[in-house]
């Protein structure tokens, strides 16, 4: 098991590095992104407090890998196809090379139970992550699963480095090359000699972010605490890589995720997770603060300034939380109530035995946020349209869908009316009965609307639409344009 000095005594100060004030963005965006103008001068000094509700806290440990696992932490948790998916760092017996294995298992509640947990990924036996694959955080863009994970090839000095992994089904993983997609910037020597790991990622605007701790970095604490931010167009962000500067998202000299010194902290913690809450225009960056629980830091889009006072979920803890995230990494709206109210979820190991261990949920709602302001926010619901059919609103687009039955299993969940201003989104498909459907073996089911492939996740969404299925070998479904990935929201999966 991997040296885990790095991430005890955390400290909490939600400062940058240096006490640094960030000026806006920079740098080329890709398709379909957006530009923000920047924060008031009363934001900036004046962070608004929301309110909260719903505190709630499960009764017991959620998620294990059984008596054979001594000990069970960093959670990633995505709400994928109306279940809960969670995968953490575990070891079992007899599974590959000994050393930190990739746990996984689902479940229909948050609070459990999650079924048999298996290993879903272990130390390849070679290279950087021979013996150990820990802290997973993983994404779900257009149809494919995204794993990033520290790897490290035993317990030596600077060590552990980020690498990546790709799935069609987040059970069964392909490393994406030999070589990690991060590694130690080497820029300062300390004490703790962990390196770079305990990534988090999210799929904003057509990038990739990524989080992580890099123990080595300039602007990581006396301790190797800090949290520092990389986003590329590219999932292995091995081109157009930007990261995080002083000077806002500065490209990096070679297009990968090295080159540029570290300097910018976003918060000063170790094992922190993070996602992108619609309804707030703002990143919700969660770490653990010594007896305080996991502290919720708020940061707006161009990490200016904090628009919004940190929230507090108490509680025991003892090893980073994973937050509740869609399968994008963005806050899952609030079924009863997506305008006002923002579910923030987590689950966090609270027992220190050989190392972290007893997995439990924790939650409170946000409310009174105002979220419909923003299209984004409505992400995955359907509601009805004029014309007796229902619109779904998918990517701040609209998607009709004729059959009610069908919303039902591509929705989070069906409003019975329709929003103010709805009508101002432009129509991007529509899906009528008998539209064609594809699959392929190892690949979702997919609507074919206007030439592109719209992954609706199972065969219930096709059967209920009358669609008739083409099978097609992997690599023709990979080859297809693709429209936005129906299966995110509502209770269709492979």
């Amino acid at each position: 098991m991997r040296t885990r000095s790095a991430w005890v005594a955390v400290s909490a100060t939600l400062v940058l590095a240096g006490a640094v004030a960030l000026p806006a963005a920079c740098g080329s965006t890709p398709a379909g992104s957006s530009a923000q103008s920047g924060v008031s001068s009363a934001a900036l000094s004046a962070p608004v407090r929301l309110a909260t509700d719903r505190s709630r806290r499960s009764a017991a440990v959620v998620a294990s890998g059984g008596a054979a696992a001594p000990y069970n932490y960093a959670p990633s948790v995505v709400l994928d196809g109306g279940s809960y998916r969670m995968w953490w760092c575990s070891q079992l017996p007899d599974v590959g090379t000994p050393g930190d294995d990739v746990l996984t298992a689902s479940s229909a509640a948050l609070d459990g139970p999650f079924g048999q947990a298996t290993a879903a990924f272990h130390g390849s036996g070679t290279g950087f992550d021979a013996v150990h694959t820990c802290d997973p955080s993983v994404l779900k863009v257009k149809g494919t699963y995204y794993l990033y994970y520290t790897g490290s090839a035993g317990d030596l000095a600077h060590g552990n480095a980020i690498g990546l992994a790709t799935s069609q089904d987040g059970i069964t993983w392909q490393r994406r090359g030999d070589e990690p997609v991060v590694v130690p910037s080497l820029e300062t020597r300390r004490d703790n000699a962990y390196g770079v790991g305990q990534p988090s990622a999210l799929y904003l605007d057509g990038w990739f972010y990524l989080m992580f701790t890099d123990t080595t970095a300039k602007a990581a604490g006396w301790n190797g605490a800090g949290q520092f931010v990389l986003r590329s167009p590219d999932p292995s962000f091995a081109t157009g890589t930007q990261q995080l500067t002083a000077s806002g998202f500065t490209p990096t000299p070679t297009g990968r995720s090295d080159g540029t010194p570290r300097a910018v902290s976003i918060v000063d913690a170790f094992s922190a997770d993070w996602m992108w809450v619609d309804a707030l225009d703002a990143f919700a960056v969660a770490h653990e603060a010594d007896g305080r629980g996991t502290v919720v830091t708020f940061w707006n889009r161009d990490f200016t300034a904090h628009p919004y006072a940190e929230v507090v979920l108490d509680g025991p803890w003892q090893e980073g939380p994973g937050l509740v995230r869609r399968a994008d990494g963005h806050a899952p709206a609030s079924a009863d109530d997506p305008c006002d109210r923002v579910p923030v979820d987590l689950v966090r190991a609270v027992r220190q035995a050989s190392a972290p261990t007893d997995l439990m949920h924790f939650g409170v709602d946000l409310t009174g946020v105002g979220g419909c302001r923003s299209p984004a926010t409505l992400d995955g619901f359907a509601m009805p349209a004029p014309d007796r059919t229902v619109v779904l609103v998918v990517d701040g687009h609209l998607v009709h869908v004729d059959r009610r039955s069908v919303a039902d299993q591509l929705a989070a969940a069906v409003l019975d009316t329709p929003v103010d201003g709805l009508d101002s989104l432009p129509v991007v498909a529509a899906v009528s009965p008998g539209a064609a459907a594809v699959h392929a073996p190892d690949r979702p089911y997919a609507l074919l609307l206007d030439g592109k492939l719209w992954p609706v996740g199972s065969a219930r969404a096709v059967q209920f639409n009358s669609s008739p299925v083409s099978e097609v070998s992997d690599e023709e479904w990979d080859g297809m344009p693709k429209g936005s990935d129906l299966s995110l929201f509502g209770r269709g999966r492979m």
